[in-house]
């Protein structure tokens, strides 16, 4: 079962569309569609338009949000890829984004996608239509790019040692890894166990990573965004973004504080050029944690961190 994480906080920070009649809320991370019923339920004047990715989670989504049928509009796409999806009519009745970039509890909990410890195979696609896999990554990717990723994405200190690894079992049993039960066992004879969380952890985060290109998706939403305001799009909007882990949440930190800089100019510049008022709104200062009652409901929302950027008029 998929419960969104720090529901509640998300509508306190949309709290404005109680005044706010037809404003439009872009989920670009649809999911279940948890976090878009809330918000239909809570602000009855407001829209949503919903983002996935995922067929398979848009059809759930659409049933689950069936009593908000003639309120909310869906479409297929990256959320990399989400803001760019819309109209011009569209994009200036957004008033709210929202992005929720963690792996869902339904991709982990269906097997057969290949997310889990337990998976009887190694997919971790988002879209299945795409040709990329995590099996084809385990058994093609040379050394180096599985050093690459494994340090990169998974922040693994014993990289290198699991990079060698998986090359030399290739090479000497002439086998291929084929499950998501097979490779957590043989991450875990590679890679300690750290403040208790199974050593695979890290590494099927970095497979995924790499098979859903999820920092460049981040990254890419980030600049259409932008893009988007600076074309005079999003006047006095909020947009919140939750992430799992601190590589998304430096991307996202990095960017806001950008944003929110009244000078934009390069720092070996020799004197502002830019106006000095460049600033694209406020950031929050800190990252919006779940509460603790949040973290015993639900142990997957323990590592989530939402920040906010309210973009000025």
């Amino acid at each position: 079962m998929h419960i969104s994480v720090l529901k509640n906080e998300v509508l306190q920070a949309f709290d404005f569309l109680k005044e706010r009649e037809n404003g439009v809320v872009l989920d670009c991370t649809l999911g279940f569609g948890g976090h878009s019923k809330a918000i239909l339920q809570a602000y009855p004047q407001s829209r949503v338009i919903g983002v996935d990715r995922d067929l398979h989670a848009i059809k759930l989504a659409s049933e689950n949000l069936r009593d908000f049928a003639k309120r909310i509009e869906i479409l297929q796409s990256p959320f990399g890829s989400a803001f760019e999806k819309l109209s011009v009519k569209q994009k200036g009745a957004i008033c709210a984004i929202l992005a929720d970039i963690g792996v869902s509890s339904m991709h982990l909990d269906d097997k057969s996608r290949g997310f889990s410890f337990e998976s009887s195979n190694l997919d971790m696609r988002m879209d299945t239509a795409q040709s990329l896999t995590a099996r084809e990554i385990l058994n093609t990717y040379n050394l180096l790019e599985l050093e690459r990723i494994f340090f990169e994405y998974g922040e693994i200190r014993e990289s290198k040692k699991l990079a060698r690894a998986i090359v030399e079992h290739r090479e000497k049993y002439k086998e291929t890894f084929e499950s998501g039960e097979e490779f957590s066992a043989f991450v875990a004879q590679y890679v300690s166990r750290q403040k208790g969380v199974n050593p695979a952890t890290q590494a099927f985060q970095a497979l995924r990573i790499e098979v859903n290109d999820e920092l460049g998706q981040l990254s890419a939403l980030l600049d259409s965004i932008k893009n988007a305001y600076n074309e005079g799009f999003l006047r006095g909007a909020k947009l919140c973004i939750i992430s799992f882990h601190s590589l998304e949440d430096r991307i996202i930190k990095n960017a806001f504080k950008v944003w929110s800089k009244e000078c934009i100019c390069p720092t070996e510049a020799m004197k502002c050029t830019c106006g000095n008022n460049n600033a694209l709104g406020v950031a929050s200062k800190k990252p919006i944690l779940p509460s603790s009652e949040e973290i015993l409901l639900n142990k997957r929302a323990r590592s989530a961190k939402m920040r906010v950027f309210e973009f000025r008029q």
